[in-house]
């Protein structure tokens, strides 16, 4: 059977991997019975991914003949004597409507009917999602007979997120697996250190090198040794001096007296308190951390500030991840070791989003990765959405009414589900309205009402799938 490649574009690629069998037609009949048989539609329709249906009723409407195909033979009839040139350049123009990605053009796509009748193809090359013009006569028959995919819902969603909690816990029996593996060698290593003393003691024709597998058990041990090593920080006075000195700039290093060790010990709060080694903060950046030290040494007669909210501080934390262009599984993993789980998600929305205000679901859209990382269960899909909900209330109210298009995109993109939105909706606001309506109990309620749409198109799709099912 000849091949060619499908795509006029690709006509001339010798490394194109697309195929399909070229056109056959036959004239059959004669007078006003005179009819074209397309023989090979079946191979053809298969090789483009689509109903052998759609491409006979495409040849119909384009011709103005009447078409049939008969799915129990495989018979493709087009009314009319047409030449084999004409419908294989008809093809060509299906294929680009309605087979190859507008973005990649690979024809690697599926056809999708949206919610709202529309229909769409989804790449599987490059995730592009292609809007088909409605005003072609096929897309009558298409919606009239839907091709045949996997129902995407919410039994769907349940299948990710087991899988999702299987990754983890098979990376958790790794690394169970490999922690049983480093004892091991540990073990064989202090076996094989006592064989080797005990050849020392014997005569010097026994003494030899280890052999080759023992110098790698050997190699295996020192490395996972390394791995285990914990490395300190010097916290003696003077390497706390030096770093004080090192890390100020010359105008407040100028303002800075640094005393003695003495000093440092007493003015120290830790010192006091624990006789543990004293280790330096974490911060935000290098300023803050010598901001830091410069409290400890010289401000003892200072009276003690407010300390810095959980919130604040994960703010600062994720805006510093961003800056070190973190990937979303990082800052995944630091939103998930943080507590309270609440505050930590509600200071990751800011750090992503702070200063958006109208556009707002269109940055949502390019960022969504972080936001998938970091909701795994529903708990987190509730502490994403009172963030959500916390950060739209302060937007002006123009840019407040973001939320339904923004709860549309995270929807879409399956990182919040159907029956967790509408328990959110439906929950009480959080915060106290004070009596002239501007509290956050007020804030909350109008960007509630803001997302009423939302709600209303979930809650009648909800309905019209259980009318169906019935």
């Amino acid at each position: 059977m000849a091949l060619q490649n499908i795509g006029a574009g690709n006509r001339d690629d010798a490394f194109y991997r697309y195929k399909m069998p070229k056109l056959i037609t036959k004239i059959e009949g004669r007078g006003n019975g005179i009819k074209t048989n397309v023989v090979n539609m079946v191979d053809v329709a298969k090789a483009l991914a689509r109903n052998p249906a759609y491409t006979t009723k495409y040849f119909g409407c384009e011709l103005g003949a009447q078409s049939k195909y008969d799915e129990k033979t495989g018979t493709s009839i087009v009314n009319g004597a047409h030449d084999t040139s004409k419908l294989a350049s008809l093809l060509e123009n299906f294929i680009k409507k309605y087979v190859q990605c507008y973005g990649c053009s690979n024809p690697e796509t599926e056809v999708v009917i949206t919610k709202t009748q529309l229909i769409t193809l989804k790449c599987a090359a490059c995730g592009y999602v292609s809007d088909v013009d409605m005003r072609d006569k096929l897309t009558t028959f298409i919606l009239k007979n839907p091709p045949e995919q996997k129902k995407g819902g919410k039994k769907d969603r349940a299948l990710r997120r087991a899988e999702k909690e299987r990754l983890k816990e098979g990376e958790a029996a790794d690394e169970l697996m490999k922690k049983n593996k480093r004892e091991a060698l540990k073990k064989s290593k202090s076996g094989s250190d006592a064989k080797v003393v005990k050849k020392k003691t014997g005569s010097d024709d026994e003494e030899h090198s280890p052999s080759a597998s023992q110098a790698e058990e050997d190699e295996a041990v020192v490395d996972e040794e390394e791995d285990d090593v914990q490395w300190q920080t010097d916290t003696s006075a003077e390497a706390a001096k030096k770093r004080i000195i090192e890390q100020l700039t010359a105008a407040t290093s100028e303002m800075v007296m640094v005393g003695n060790g003495d000093d440092l010990k007493e003015s120290s709060p830790k010192a006091k308190t624990s006789a543990k080694p004293k280790t330096l903060k974490k911060s935000s950046s290098k300023k803050s951390e010598a901001d830091n030290e410069v409290n400890e040494t010289t401000e003892v007669e200072s009276p003690k500030g407010e300390e810095i909210s959980p919130r604040d501080k994960f703010l600062s934390d994720f805006k510093e991840c961003l800056m070190k262009s973190m990937t979303p599984a990082q800052m995944a993993a630091i939103l998930n070791n943080a507590e309270p789980q609440s505050e930590a998600m509600d200071a990751f929305f800011v750090a992503l989003f702070e200063g958006c205000g109208k556009g707002l679901h269109k940055e949502i859209s390019k960022k969504k990765a972080y936001l998938d990382a970091v909701v795994q269960d529903e708990t987190s899909q509730k502490h994403l959405l009172a963030a959500i909900e916390t950060f739209c209330a302060a937007l002006p109210l123009n840019a407040s009414k973001e939320i339904a298009l923004l709860l549309k995109v995270l929807y879409d993109a399956e990182i919040l589900e159907e029956e967790q939105i509408l328990l959110w909706y439906d929950a009480v606001p959080s915060g106290k309205s004070s009596a002239n309506g501007s509290g956050a109990g007020s804030k909350a309620a109008c960007v509630r009402k803001s997302a009423l749409p939302f709600i209303d198109w979930l809650r009648s799709a909800e309905a019209e799938s259980e009318e169906d099912e019935d």
